[in-house]
């Protein structure tokens, strides 16, 4: 382990403390709050009106938003904690491209919440995968941190099973239908017995097009799964909005 490496471990375990520095500024503050008041007062939780099934933030309340109407058919339901704006989708940047692994910490706080509000009760939690180079490059895989943390909040136990067996090109540079096959055969699902007519929550940090979430979803059912949920930290709302 390099001196880089060793003195960021030894700065995440001894000297960051959510409960004194605000998780998106780095303000001072006191007390057991994650924020400073002005931060807080920024966060875009996603509260307001939903697509019922995917959980996107709409204009108004829809059943089926434009975006996963006809399209998102394995997927049972999907919620997200925030809407991916800033500072949000800051953290998120920094929990996934810069090692900022304190914040799985908060980001599972809020996905137990959530979880718990829409009453998912899952029999397994499970998380998008990455192939072994890609983990190995960037070192974790933060939906993997994110659904063992909600794991131990909400007694579910974490399901290791999904395999991504293929590397694919980057999702966000690619239209739906590209992504579709570019998802075709990258995953696998094994230890399907403990599957059968169960109920599994894929956690994952942020829902774009749910495309990659669906083909998951597909294979779990496949599997044997009954229901499978997607439970996301934030999420973008469709394109036009409803």
């Amino acid at each position: 382990m390099g001196l880089k490496a060793i003195l960021g471990k030894f700065f995440n375990k001894y000297l960051f403390n959510a409960e004194w520095k605000c998780l998106s500024c780095g303000a001072e503050i006191f007390g057991d709050k994650a924020f400073c008041e002005k931060c807080y007062n920024e966060l875009p939780f996603n509260d307001g009106y939903i697509c019922q099934h995917c959980g996107r933030k709409v204009i108004a309340a829809e059943n089926y938003c434009s975006t996963c109407k006809g399209k998102l058919l394995s997927m049972d339901k999907g919620r997200s904690v925030f809407n991916y704006d800033k500072p949000i989708s800051t953290m998120i940047k920094q929990l996934k491209y810069y090692n900022k692994r304190y914040l799985v910490d908060y980001f599972a706080k809020e996905l137990s919440l959530c979880y718990l509000k829409n009453y998912f009760n899952a029999d397994y939690i499970t998380y998008v995968p990455m192939t072994k180079r890609s983990k190995a490059k960037r070192g974790y895989n933060q939906s993997q941190l994110l659904a063992k943390a909600l794991s131990e909040r909400v007694g579910v136990p974490l399901y290791d099973g999904l395999i991504k067996v293929k590397e694919t090109k980057r999702q966000a540079t690619l239209n739906r239908a590209q992504r579709l096959e570019n998802l075709k055969q990258a995953f696998k699902v094994e230890d399907k017995k403990l599957l059968k007519e169960k109920t599994v929550v894929l956690v994952d940090d942020v829902t774009t097009t749910g495309s990659t979430a669906e083909v998951i979803c597909e294979r779990l059912k496949k599997a044997g799964a009954t229901n499978v949920y997607l439970l996301t930290v934030a999420s973008l709302p469709p394109i036009d909005k409803y």
